[in-house]
């Protein structure tokens, strides 16, 4: 009787080892989908420019991010379609880099110090060979403009 409960307990042990690592790869995978769970510390972001649209009923939003070396530059483009006038602010500034997180202090407005930076806390991510920066506020996806070029032509 003994023998019999001590094998019982050693094949469920094993059992839920499995299980555990199992659940374990999935969960594993998820976080990665998500960005959480990968190391791009070797990804070189230098000369790198990400790009977000977003599309509202009045106005049309495009965003640019460009990043050389530690310093930045944040642009907003808006496009009224009411009107169909164009307008823009261009930040620049710095950014500081841990890991996959990316910090950005934009302090200049059109070279004019501004009393309220532009921050921006930022995930960088990677999904099928394409960079994407996740700002960590918002859930906004931010491209990366080479990736995207190469695969609209």
């Amino acid at each position: 009787m003994r023998k019999l409960l001590i094998g019982t307990f050693l094949l469920g042990t094993l059992g839920l080892q499995a299980q555990y690592g199992t659940l374990n790869e999935i969960l594993n995978r998820l976080e990665q989908r998500k960005g959480i769970n990968q190391h791009l510390e070797n990804v070189n972001i230098d000369n790198k420019k990400f790009v977000f649209i977003k599309d509202e009923a009045d106005h049309t939003e495009r965003d640019f991010i460009i990043i050389k070396g530690n310093n930045a530059t944040y642009v907003e483009v808006f496009d009224d379609k009411a009107t169909g006038e164009t307008s823009s602010n261009v930040f620049s500034g710095d950014i500081i880099r841990k890991k996959n997180i990316i910090s950005l202090r934009a302090d200049m407005l059109e070279n004019k110090k501004i009393p309220m930076p532009v921050t921006k806390t930022l995930l960088l991510t990677q999904q099928d060979n394409i960079l994407y920066l996740i700002d960590v506020n918002t859930r906004d996806r931010w491209i990366d403009e080479a990736s995207y070029s190469k695969k609209t032509k």
